[in-house]
């Protein structure tokens, strides 16, 4: 039976003087890590996170094995892409296509293989445990970078899954939820309207009030739910009076030949809507995609329906992709591709695969990312890493420093325990120096 398609900076400082100690382990020359800290910083990288939601098949997408037994590479066809000697699937052309623009790793590695804990794991950089939430990637960049636009600085489309929150920060550092799905003609994205009989000026009276509430509070106890409810209050008024903002998430705006080259379905419109929110000034837009545990007949379930997995995934990251760069926006928007895990080496009895964390790929693309290459090696079957692994923690200090947010620093839960935002881990410098 086939398996459903949805079901799941020159002043330096101590710090920097530290920082610089440490680069001949890391491989960096001064001039290089100057450039880098300039792509991170100056260009203020904004970033689109899109989330493959259940655990590509590597062997099925980006890390091929043609020569090893069937059991192992399936029945999909490697094609070539315009990185001489890189190959990727026959249902990915489109991609193939832009793999110069693009950073492919293929050794992301853990030893977390449930959905949900290695969710956690890949967007936090810290095992999942039941003492600590930590805060997800959208979330501390919007603690650390924020924004005084209208536009919420972290957007979650069409929604967020549930490690991609604030964690023990305060939750004004959530997503912002668009819901529904982006590609329906009578699409709306709720809660930018005023409530029905809600004018605008008994809002800033509303707002005045509570102000004078909370003063009174913090003179009686600085108190974190105060400044937490204020600050969400702030963010909503921001938000609903402001045309510009509104206009961010009004997909009707682009042309209908931009709304055909991302595809009219749920990813290619989102992938569209994150476009348009970075544009607009977000800070970190994350696209879910779900349908993407392949248990059983995993070449029908990624390519059946309209348009499957593959073929849609194919197009919807390319037109962004293109339209980012096309925009003079790509250099300034890391753009990050993935999912929680890979899948087994071997196709199982139900013609599937099952999870498997040991191996598994990704792709990398603008924001300081020089594209064109392979970064990592999975051995003969795709089972483990051969060469250049990289871990959540990597990862996570990877994208920080990208993304100009420093990854040493420390964050306080609401009890005052200090944590580190990345604890360990090394930078990926491959994907900067080539």
């Amino acid at each position: 039976m086939f398996q459903a398609l949805h079901s799941r900076c020159d002043g330096l400082s101590r710090r920097s003087v530290l920082e610089i100690g440490s680069l001949g382990f890391l491989g960096f020359s001064l001039a290089q890590w100057q450039r880098l800290k300039a792509a991170s910083t100056s260009a203020d990288t904004s970033c689109i996170f899109v989330w493959l939601d259940g655990g590509p098949s590597h062997l099925e997408t980006f890390d091929l094995k043609p020569e090893a037994p069937i059991e192992v590479r399936g029945t999909f066809q490697a094609i070539p892409s315009k990185v001489p000697g890189v190959h990727v699937c026959e249902h990915l052309p489109r991609i193939a296509r832009l793999m110069d623009k693009v950073t492919l790793i293929r050794t992301l590695t853990s030893e977390i293989g449930e959905h949900d804990q290695a969710g956690h794991y890949w967007n936090t950089g810290y095992r999942p445990t039941p003492a600590v939430s930590y805060p997800s990637f959208g979330s501390v960049v919007s603690k650390a970078k924020g924004t005084g636009a209208a536009l919420p600085p972290y957007v979650a489309v069409p929604s967020p899954r549930p490690y991609m929150g604030p964690g023990y920060l305060p939750g004004s550092y959530s997503p912002f939820t668009v819901g529904g799905d982006p590609s329906r003609p009578d699409y709306k994205v709720r809660d930018l309207d005023l409530p029905v009989g809600f004018t605008e000026e008994r809002l800033r009276s509303r707002q005045s009030m509570l102000a004078r509430i909370d003063s009174f509070e913090r003179a009686l106890q600085d108190h974190p739910k105060a400044k937490d409810r204020d600050s969400y209050f702030e963010q909503a008024y921001r938000l609903v009076t402001s045309p510009q903002a509104k206009a961010a998430f009004d997909l009707a705006k682009e042309k209908p030949e931009t709304r055909k080259r991302y595809g009219h379905y749920r990813l290619g419109q989102s992938c569209l809507l994150a476009r348009r929110l970075i544009e607009a000034g977000a800070r970190f837009v994350s696209v879910v995609d779900t349908g993407w545990d392949t248990h059983t007949q995993i070449a029908y379930n990624l390519t059946y329906g309209f348009p499957g997995k593959l073929p849609g995934l194919d197009q919807a990251y390319s037109a962004l992709i293109e339209d980012l760069s096309e925009r003079g926006l790509l250099k300034k928007t890391l753009v990050v591709l993935m999912g929680e895990f890979g899948r087994t080496p071997k196709v199982n009895p139900s013609g599937g695969r099952d999870h498997w964390p040991r191996a598994n790929s990704m792709l990398l693309a603008g924001g300081g990312v020089l594209g064109g290459q392979v970064i990592g090696r999975t051995d003969h079957n795709g089972e483990l890493p051969a060469e250049d692994p990289v871990t959540p923690q990597d990862l996570a200090r990877t994208l920080y420093t990208l993304l100009g947010v420093d990854p040493d620093q420390t964050f306080k839960t609401p009890d005052g325990r200090p944590i580190k935002l990345v604890d360990g881990g090394n930078f990926v410098r491959k994907a900067v120096s080539g």
